[in-house]
């Protein structure tokens, strides 16, 4: 599994450790300095089922200062792609990425559901 994470993000660090002490195996990969790709996230949003919004970081001040909550619902989904891959600051984290799953968000229940 895929871990993708900023370190100094608290709810970040609760689901390293929750991870840790269910002695689940993943690879660790920093968001800012390994930010995901466009093709990467697309992938992501395609294998969760969820909405391409829950992928952004809306509490995050690069999304706030952009504006975004006013100019996504005018960008397609290639676009939005695309602006993703631009700053690992506006892409919703934890991201858990499995075979068959992608976990965006830390909700202890969620995670339990799908690893335990």
């Amino acid at each position: 599994m895929l871990f993708v994470h900023y370190p100094k993000c608290s709810t970040c660090r609760k689901a390293k450790n929750w991870l840790d002490e269910h002695n689940i195996e993943y690879e660790s990969r920093h968001i800012v300095d390994d930010n995901p790709t466009a093709c990467e996230i697309e992938a992501w949003y395609n294998k969760s089922g969820l909405p391409l919004k829950r992928f952004f970081n809306t509490s995050g001040m690069v999304y706030r200062e952009n504006k975004l909550k006013d100019k996504l619902p005018d960008m397609s989904e290639s676009e939005q792609f695309d602006l993703l891959a631009t700053n690992g600051m506006l892409v919703k984290r934890p991201i858990l990425v499995g075979d068959d799953f992608v976990l965006v968000g830390f909700k202890v229940k969620e995670w339990e559901d799908k690893l335990l």
